[in-house]
């Protein structure tokens, strides 16, 4: 623990008047005010069945403990892995599991299942009548079916799962798993610590470009790849569920994905290959797919795969081979696949990018066109033998389109149609609803030559969910239903009946939990019928003032946020407040999708640990999620202009509110996460708007990450101009404002190194800024122990005290 606490802060300025290199501080405790929403439980989550009839409450602490997050991890090839209990070593458990009838709105102990486990990779079988979940012990891992009927558990298989590369089990039939098992020729790990060098390690180029972002977690030496094929090494085993008997179905290997054929006679497989990489994750290493028998047997090796170390630059860009193999849903042994055109090569012209590809059983005839699609393919949904959809998108220009395509007649020109900006949320038609077929695989819901469509509803009037009718024939959408409008936000969970139009709702409010509801669209003056009844956590936000404002940028750009005001604030006596903003930044190729509204004030208010809704308790007006788009119209990028961009969304929104007569503008805060530590930084810099910043997790240095960041697809070498002028690190000289950087030490995004913001503050320091660092022990990007995050949430409100609250009150201040 003395090692935990000593490098909890690393710090350049006390909240005292001395300056000290280093300060030891224990865990803090934020305010009363802010505890008790930190601190409140967590309502449980659910899972239902399809008819939403029978579900599943998980309930799990809102936080780890500083000792959950300390036990023993290694870090290979972009996994994180507890090598003691073999699953990631940042899973998130639920410590409860109950049934929860959803006819009746009773809730019942599952029987036989531990009172307290350690829960997770939940899934139901193909009827819906067992459900699967693992336990993890202090051993490992252990498999438990639960009769929905009966709401029995057994447990299936002891802990010996391997859930290092995912979910450790597969469903190959209503009643049989098959599930990765640690093998007994497992060797024993390297202790990497201990291990005597026998060489160096070399890394090689051999002239082609390998343009990879700035991934993290990723094989160093030998003994890494050592210790990551015996961590990913399983047996698969054949479980009945009904009998209990076990029975090898294929010896040890390096397993991932596992698939049955819709008829249950096949199964596919893909296994990790070598030679490993030193510069990507294991999700780009060799690999093999294989069809077997449902017994085991050797059908046919379909694909395989080189390292994929090198791919054309450009977010439209992708591998050369088969990509997104997988089983037809409405045909019995049907493989599809698809194929780039165009070399994978984004930035080369082609008149098709991608072409969709199938074979059938047994896998030995010549691959079957059966349509082709002029941007990047993104998915399809299989309907029956003539009617499919397929969907492409191209990053460039954010335009995305559906193709009606026959998989019977290749040669019949496939209907492209809802070719759209994929950004423009006010005319999102929604997405085609799906039903189990007798294979148990989703469909299209076809229904007299009409298939159904369901949204979010976005639009300039609220968030309005629909169901909509789509003619196959003429592409024409009809109107079913739309929610109306009102103080709730309805969201649309699940068509549990398309044609009878019954369909599961969430339905919130301000101060209300979402709870789901069941409805029937066709009873036009029928009211939902609530089926969960989860109470608000959070009662002291009941008096917190909550609105959606809505403003303009200085060149006509829309913007919008959500202001909270304290309780009981008197609008009326406009009272002085100090501000505290947080944000975002998003990139967007047009202005009018910019300026969208794409949230809602009657959405739960709902405090996290990692947003700034608490501090409307401690007396500061809040706006939440206020619109910071960087727009790049045409051939332009968004980048060209980002910090322009950025000084101007931050200026319209304390206008705004400035405006409205409820802030001191002389005090106001800017803070963000990841990129939107990136943004508050930036936004120091380069302007005089804020009293100070909160930047969490943020990488401040571009050259650091010179293969593209974010949104940004040009090279270092292509635009170093950009880089450096969005740079807070290169222009740390400039900075004049309070800056309190919080990063967690064991960061794993690509990208925001701990040491982005370790050399950030250096520099700040040697330049004369005032800055104060604080390194979370053990935390990853997001946080997720109690101590660190409590600590956090205190740091955040004595900054915010000292630095803007108080602004002026003491010359260390002015």
């Amino acid at each position: 623990m003395k090692k935990i606490v000593y490098s909890l802060l690393f710090i350049a300025m006390t909240f005292g008047a001395s300056v000290k290199a280093q300060e030891n501080v224990t865990y803090q405790l934020p305010p009363q005010e802010i505890l008790q929403l930190a601190d409140a439980d967590m309502p449980p989550s659910i899972s239902t069945d399809r008819k939403a009839e029978n579900a599943f409450l998980s309930y799990r602490s809102r936080y780890k403990t500083i000792n959950e997050l300390s036990e023993k991890e290694l870090r290979l090839a972009g996994l994180r892995i507890n090598p003691v209990t073999n699953i990631n070593s940042r899973e998130t458990f639920s410590e409860k599991i109950t049934y929860f009838d959803l006819k009746t709105s009773k809730e019942k102990t599952i029987a036989v299942l531990p009172a307290k486990g350690r829960f997770s990779n939940q899934s139901w079988n193909t009827s819906q009548s067992k459900f699967a979940v693992t336990n993890t012990t202090n051993k490992g891992v252990e498999l438990w079916i639960v009769d929905v009927k009966t709401q029995a558990a057994t447990k299936v298989y002891e802990d010996k799962l391997n859930a290092n590369l995912g979910r450790p089990f597969n469903w190959i039939s209503d009643t049989e798993l098959i599930v990765n098992v640690i093998p007994a020729s497992k060797k024993a790990l390297i202790d990497t610590k201990d291990a005597i060098a026998t060489g160096p390690t070399v890394s090689v180029a051999d002239g082609k470009e390998a343009q990879n972002r700035t991934y993290q977690d990723l094989l160093q030496n030998k003994n890494d790849e050592f210790n990551f094929e015996q961590l990913a090494i399983s047996e698969l085993v054949k479980v009945n569920i009904e009998t209990g008997a076990k029975s090898k179905w294929k010896d040890a290997a390096m397993y991932t994905d596992i698939s049955t054929s819709p008829d249950g006679q096949y199964v596919l497989v893909n296994e990790i290959k070598k030679p490993f990489s030193y510069l990507v994750t294991y999700n780009s290493f060799p690999s093999t797919d294989i069809v077997y028998d449902i017994n085991g047997k050797l059908v046919k090796e379909v694909d395989h795969k080189e390292l994929q170390e090198v791919v054309p630059k450009g977010f439209s860009s992708t591998i050369m081979g088969k990509r997104g193999l997988y089983w037809r849903a409405d045909k019995p042994n049907t493989l599809y696949w698809v194929e780039a055109l165009d070399g994978g090569d984004a930035n080369k012209p082609a008149e098709y990018r991608d072409a969709l590809y199938q074979v059938a059983a047994p896998f030995t005839a010549n691959k079957e066109l059966l349509v082709k699609v002029k941007d990047r393919y993104r998915g399809v949904i299989w309907g029956n033998d003539e009617v499919a959809i397929v969907r492409d998108a191209w990053y460039n220009t954010r335009n995305e389109s559906s193709y009606l395509f026959n998989p019977s007649n290749p040669t019949q020109e496939p209907t492209r149609f809802f070719s759209r900006n994929s950004q423009d949320a006010y005319n999102n038609p929604g997405s085609f609803v799906t039903e189990m077929n007798d294979y148990g695989y989703n469909v299209l819901a076809i229904n007299k030559g009409k298939l159904m469509l369901v949204g979010e509803g976005v639009s300039a009037e609220g968030i309005l969910p629909f169901v909509d009718d789509f003619d196959i024939k003429t592409q024409k959408t009809s109107r079913l239903w739309r929610a109306q409008k009102s103080d709730k936000l309805e969201a649309i969970a699940r068509v549990i009946d398309p044609k009878k139009g019954i369909i599961l709702e969430q339905i919130q409010s301000k101060s209300d939990y979402p709870n789901l509801y069941v409805r029937n669209i066709f009873q036009k003056e029928g009211k939902p019928k609530q089926v969960t009844f989860t109470k608000n956590p959070f009662e002291a936000m009941n008096k917190v003032s909550k609105e959606l404002i809505t403003y303009k940028r200085a060149d006509g750009v829309e913007l919008s946020g959500t202001l909270y005001l304290p309780p009981n604030y008197d609008k009326t006596k406009k009272e002085k407040l100090p501000m505290l903003m947080w944000a975002y930044p998003r990139e967007f190729k047009d202005a009018s999708t910019a300026g969208q509204v794409t949230t809602s004030e009657n959405k739960f208010t709902s405090p996290s640990y990692g947003g700034p809704i608490y501090w409307a308790l401690r007396g500061y007006a809040v706006l939440d999620d206020a619109a910071f788009p960087i727009i790049g119209e045409g051939k332009e990028e968004p980048n060209d202009t980002f910090v322009p961009q950025l000084v101007a969304n931050a200026k319209a929104a304390i206008d705004a509110v400035d405006k409205l007569g409820f802030i001191d503008r002389e005090k106001v805060a800017v803070g963000g996460h990841s990129y939107g530590a990136f943004m508050t930084a930036n936004l120091l810099t380069h302007s005089n708007l804020f009293a100070a910043g909160i930047a969490r997790s943020g990488a401040y240095n571009r050259t650091l990450t010179p293969f593209g960041f974010q949104s940004e697809q040009r090279n270092y070498w292509e635009a170093p101009d950009v880089y450096n002028t969005m740079a807070p690190f290169q222009n740390a000289d400039k900075m004049k404002t309070p800056l309190l950087l919080i990063h967690g030490e064991a960061d794993n995004n690509t990208g925001t190194f701990p040491m982005q913001s370790e050399r950030y503050f250096n520099a700040l320091k040697g330049l004369g800024a005032t800055t104060r660092l604080v390194l979370l022990p053990q935390e990853s990007h997001g946080y997720a122990a109690r101590e660190n995050i409590l600590h956090m949430l205190w740091e955040q409100d004595q900054w915010l005290e000292k630095y803007v609250k108080n602004k002026g009150k003491n010359s260390e201040n002015k």
